[in-house]
């Protein structure tokens, strides 16, 4: 049976969130560099050296603070709206290298390269790499192959190269190359397959591509066979160059301090709030459903566990700040109890539809729908231009003493002059 030659490639850049670091801080470009999660608590990103000096991806940061200490490790803590900016511009560079490109996480992308001959595909591979590279600063890892997950198998070999690019498509070693990787390493692979398959004697890439599919589709499941039809070549798994418009949207946030009283909770609901109305927004959706929750700390010995939710029904869809601000804050009102220590609260928006589905309803007038809508985008373009907050309600406070951890931020802003590295000349 013939099959039609893929050739698709997977840019991933090389530890992204310290590459953005470094973007702005050259000073730490060779020297060992992590980034924490929220609140300075595990550690989500690391440099090549910090690999070396055996620190674990998603270890707590008092477990990895003597390694720190002994070796000079920076640390940086989150700054998502850096990061979130950085891969815009990378995204926005890969685009013009192929017309069909899937962007599959903040730093990963698959771009479809059937239009390049098959000679030229590790030429146009060092192409994208050294582009990227000029343009944002950030260092990537290339993989090309026929399938989605030999492109990831090609990606984690082409990490660990000088080149920082490995083309599978004209390979004659692929299965010596997919020996090489632990069948943890394995794309659709997680954590509960691995110890299946460990235990089965399935050990590497290659043991996993020649298993017999009859005994993979009798012991594991619909996805596991088209991994191993993956790792074989034959495609099973299309690029999806189209993102599907989400579902819902959730944000919420663990505060920096515990928090008691309804004063900051109501801040802390009402900014997460103008957070996610302005991701709607910017998707042209409209909001059907919130759904406001708080809960303490399940290890606090002091005080009994509690958590509650509280879900609305809007009686007519809209992405309103102002409106859904107010009706977060009823939610909240309705579950808080006093004399607890609440550690996280969040709101989470249902049910979204896309804006222009639904025409003007009989309260559109009295509601001044149009004018609210123009404030709306008055709102976001002046948020966009200066920087995230620069205008806001009442209601999201102003000091938030209750907000994330961030002990170890380079207070890098690129939506924001104030923030920005000032370069003198002598």
């Amino acid at each position: 049976m013939l099959y039609n030659k893929n050739k698709i490639a997977l840019v991933d850049c090389n530890s992204f969130y310290v590459s953005c670091e470094r973007l702005f801080n050259p000073s730490i470009a060779k020297k060992p560099v992590v980034v924490l999660s929220s609140n300075d608590g595990c550690v989500i990103s690391r440099s090549t050296e910090a690999k070396v000096l055996g620190i674990k991806m998603g270890e707590p940061y008092f477990k990895v603070k003597k390694i720190v200490k002994e070796n000079n490790v920076k640390i940086f803590s989150t700054n998502f709206a850096l990061y979130g900016d950085i891969s815009r511009r990378v995204m926005k560079t890969l685009k013009q290298f192929s017309p069909q490109m899937e962007i599959y996480s903040i730093d990963e992308a698959f771009l479809d390269l059937s239009s390049v001959k098959d000679e030229s595909l590790l030429e146009y591979g060092y192409k994208i790499r050294k582009t990227i590279l000029k343009w944002t600063g950030i260092p990537t890892s290339i993989g090309i192959a026929t399938t989605k997950t030999l492109s990831k198998a090609a990606n984690y070999i082409a990490k660990k190269e000088k080149s920082g690019v490995v083309d599978l498509v004209n390979s004659k070693q692929i299965d010596k190359l997919l020996s090489k990787i632990k069948i943890s390493e394995v794309w659709g692979v997680g954590r509960q397959l691995t110890k299946f398959y460990t235990k089965n004697g399935i050990n590497t890439a290659y043991d996993l591509k020649n298993m017999h599919n009859g005994w993979i589709k009798k012991n594991t499941n619909v996805f596991g066979s088209r991994t191993v039809m993956e790792l074989k070549g034959i495609p099973c798994v299309s690029l999806e160059p189209y993102q599907e418009k989400r579902k819902n949207c959730c944000v919420s946030r663990s505060f920096g301090k515990k928090v008691t009283k309804l004063e900051e909770l109501n801040e802390a609901i009402a900014t997460h709030c103008l957070n996610a109305a302005e991701k709607i927004r910017q998707d042209k959706q409209t909001i059907k459903k919130i759904t406001v929750f708080i809960r303490t700390s399940p290890f606090q010995k002091d005080k009994y566990y509690y958590a509650n939710a509280k879900c609305i029904d809007l009686p007519i869809r809209t992405n309103d700040s102002i409106e859904l601000v107010k009706q977060a804050l009823i939610a909240l009102d309705s579950i808080y109890k006093k004399g607890y220590k609440y550690q996280k609260t969040g709101i989470i928006f249902s049910d979204l539809k896309d804006a222009n589905i639904y025409n003007e309803n009989l309260f559109s007038t009295i509601n001044n729908e149009e004018k609210r809508a123009r404030l709306m985008r008055a709102i976001d373009y002046t948020n966009t231009k200066y920087g995230r907050h620069a205008l806001s309600i009442a209601q999201a406070g102003l000091k938030k003493k209750w907000n994330i951890k961030k002990q170890h931020s380079s207070k890098i802003d690129t939506s924001c002059f104030q923030l920005l590295p000032t370069v003198r000349i002598f």
